[in-house]
């Protein structure tokens, strides 16, 4: 259980970070990071990060796959993760 926790804060560091990193190349006109790697973040445990991130950096605001997605992927994962952990802790 532990594993699965250190897991998910680390994803979603990382997710919290990529959005960061992502509009700091943004506004210097760089290569960026693809919307698909952002959203596989989050799909994969970094779901609460990136919704974080696209708000502390205002970014992806305006793109319905972020302001719609990130939103209904923290709310899956907290499902499951709450079905997950009773089913840990209560069998």
């Amino acid at each position: 259980m532990i594993a699965i926790v250190i897991y998910l804060v680390l994803m979603n560091i990382a997710a919290f970070m990529l959005m960061g990193n992502d509009k700091a190349l943004a506004r210097q006109g760089k290569r960026r990071v693809s919307e698909r790697r952002l959203m596989t973040y989050a799909a994969i445990g970094g779901s609460v990060g990136a919704y974080l991130g696209m708000r502390a950096y205002r970014h992806k605001t305006k793109h319905a796959k972020f302001y719609v997605g990130l939103p209904v992927l923290v709310i899956v994962h907290v499902v499951v993760l709450v079905a997950l952990f009773r089913w840990l802790l209560f069998g």
